[in-house]
């Protein structure tokens, strides 16, 4: 459910924050107060396009942040944050949040971690469902309508094995692909593989392999400079006339003197054979490493073909030494299945031909239990609009299966299509609903369907703009009704200018505009009992004595029949 909306700077909200109620929530306002704009900022943090002109006179930027409990959606949404490398979800909360700038900048957030506007949308549409003259309306669509139908007749089971055959077939289909080249492509194929796994592996290279053959190029190529460093060190050291050795050894004769005359010296002389011991294991040192530097020209141009051929090899086949090794087995897995094509090939017609019987069979279940379950769904959506006013309406559902040689690919969802058939009045003809023209007719309509899928709809908020156009009477009674029986299952946000829709919500909101400091702002605010008393008073035409007496009744009998169901 919706928890949090906060809104700043947009359209006539300075700093506004929403703390909405589970169940049936009621949003009511004179005419222009701002009632629109919650719509709109909905809208906004769940990926609509941003018009710069809402954001508020004066102000450089706009912002809109929802807060979600996603409890019911925890294991779908944790997974589509995880694959979009997304933060994860704390305590179930999800925090939305959108902004915009008179400059053109335009940013959003998931949690915190910034997104596209696509990753947004997404998420949007599990989330929120809106039902307005100007929203998206996704039950008007074929492949929704469809899920609708595979919903209410509990259809899921067979509509995901139906989707897991095909996607096994699709993947066969992509491997049979592949192979299917003309003798041409596939001669080149197998000429360019043959010599990609030939160049590889005749080089038998290590994974970590560059790194010491760097470090010997560098030695052997160095080699002449190498040794004439020892030699001149191995010189200064113990060879030439005033050689350290040969000084240190004077230094310790006049030491010992030193010793000899005053015994607290003594340390003089343990320091002096210490340094002596190390000036001769670096003589030893020097003399060991000068004999393992060999001047070789053969080996020299040995390293450095193999490092010419690390860097060819790196530069056709990947980064490193590893990423070529890697591509070398990839290819040798490629040269072999091209090299036994034929019989990879019946492999595969083999199994294309079992899962086009399997899928066959599994969308012909899927088709007549659809066909089964059509009279049922459109007799509850009957029975439903009965009570919002349309006595002598018409709903119907087409099913159209596909023929399995038709040039439209197949889809997941079966080999059906579904269209939902709509007449608001006795005699005349049926039409797909997406061909309704008024707004209050559609919105009845998708309050209808919304009733009777109100245990299945898996869409956690559900949002009616102008459910009440062109109603009345016993029908805005029974349009308050369902409102709070769907309640009973999601959370409802409804803006309604009918007393009667609003008496029946568990929570009632009202916008009013309001003069600060010379501007004018919209607000809202959480109406208690006695304020219930006056907004649906003024809603019925005034503060009178009978206007406020009619308002009570109302909600005492909103309350009587929210307790009675």
């Amino acid at each position: 459910m919706l928890t949090t909306l906060r809104i700043k700077n947009l359209a006539l909200v300075s700093d506004l924050t929403l703390e909405l109620r589970p169940g049936f929530n009621a949003i009511t306002g004179e005419t222009g107060a701002g009632k629109s704009i919650i719509i709109g900022a909905l809208n906004l943090v769940l990926g609509e396009r941003a018009d710069r002109t809402l954001i508020r006179s004066g102000t450089d930027n706009c912002s809109v942040e929802a807060v979600f409990d996603i409890s019911s959606l925890a294991a779908t949404l944790k997974t589509f944050l995880d694959e979009s490398g997304l933060e994860a979800c704390e305590d179930n909360q999800l925090v939305l949040k959108r902004s915009f700038s008179t400059s053109g900048t335009n940013r959003q957030f998931v949690n915190g971690s910034p997104t596209t506007m696509a990753a947004l949308t997404l998420i949007g549409e599990s989330l929120v469902d809106m039902h307005g003259p100007h929203d998206h309306q996704s039950l008007l669509h074929p492949a929704k309508q469809l899920m609708i139908l595979d919903a209410f007749g509990g259809l899921s089971p067979l509509r995901e094995n139906f989707a897991s055959v095909l996607a096994r077939r699709t993947a066969l289909q992509g491997e049979k692909a592949s192979l299917i080249v003309d003798e041409k492509t596939y001669a080149q194929q197998l000429d360019l593989l043959r010599f990609q796994v030939s160049e590889i592996s005749s080089a038998k290279f290590r994974a970590d392999e560059e790194a010491e053959v760097e470090q010997e190029y560098q030695r052997s190529s160095n080699a002449a400079k190498l040794l004439e460093h020892c030699q001149t060190a191995l010189g200064l050291l113990s060879e030439d006339d005033n050689a350290l050795i040969s000084q240190a050894g004077m230094m310790g004769r006049s030491i010992q003197e030193l010793q000899r005359l005053d015994e607290s010296a003594g340390c003089l002389a343990t320091l002096h054979g210490q340094c002596l011991d190390l000036l001769r294991e670096l003589q030893n040192e020097l003399s060991h490493y000068s004999d393992r530097v060999e001047i070789n020209p053969e080996r020299l141009r040995a390293l450095e073909e193999r490092l010419n051929l690390i860097h060819s090899l790196k530069r056709k086949y990947g980064a490193s030494l590893l990423e070529v090794i890697t591509f070398g087995d990839d290819a040798e897995k490629k040269l072999r299945t091209l090299e036994e094509r034929d019989a990879e090939l019946e492999r595969i017609n083999g199994e294309l031909k079992k899962l086009d019987a399997e899928l066959s069979e599994a969308g012909e279940r899927l088709s007549t239990a659809r066909r089964k379950v059509i009279p049922k769904l459109a007799k509850a959506a009957m029975k439903q609009l009965s009570d919002l006013g349309f006595k002598q309406s018409e709903f119907q559902i087409a099913l159209e299966t596909l023929k399995r040689d038709s040039a439209l690919p197949l889809s997941s969802s079966g080999f059906d299509k579904a269209e939902f058939l709509f007449s608001p009045n006795a005699g005349e003809p049926t039409r797909p609903l997406r061909s309704i023209a008024s707004s209050g007719e559609m919105a009845r309509v998708m309050l209808a369907l919304k009733t009777v899928l109100a245990a299945q709809d898996e869409i956690p908020v559900l949002i009616f703009d102008e459910v009440d156009a062109n109603v009345g009477g016993e029908t805005a009674n029974a349009v308050g009704e369902k409102m709070l029986q769907i309640g009973r299952q999601r959370q409802v946000l409804c803006i309604t200018h009918l007393p009667q829709v609003a008496a029946c919500s568990s929570a009632h909101f009202t916008v009013k505009k309001q003069l600060k400091d010379g501007r004018t702002i919209s607000e809202i605010t959480l109406l208690n009992d006695s304020e219930r008393v006056d907004e649906v008073a003024r809603m019925l035409g005034g503060q009178s004595e009978a206007a406020r007496k009619h308002a009570r009744a109302l909600l005492k009998a909103a309350s009587a029949q929210s307790k009675n169901n």
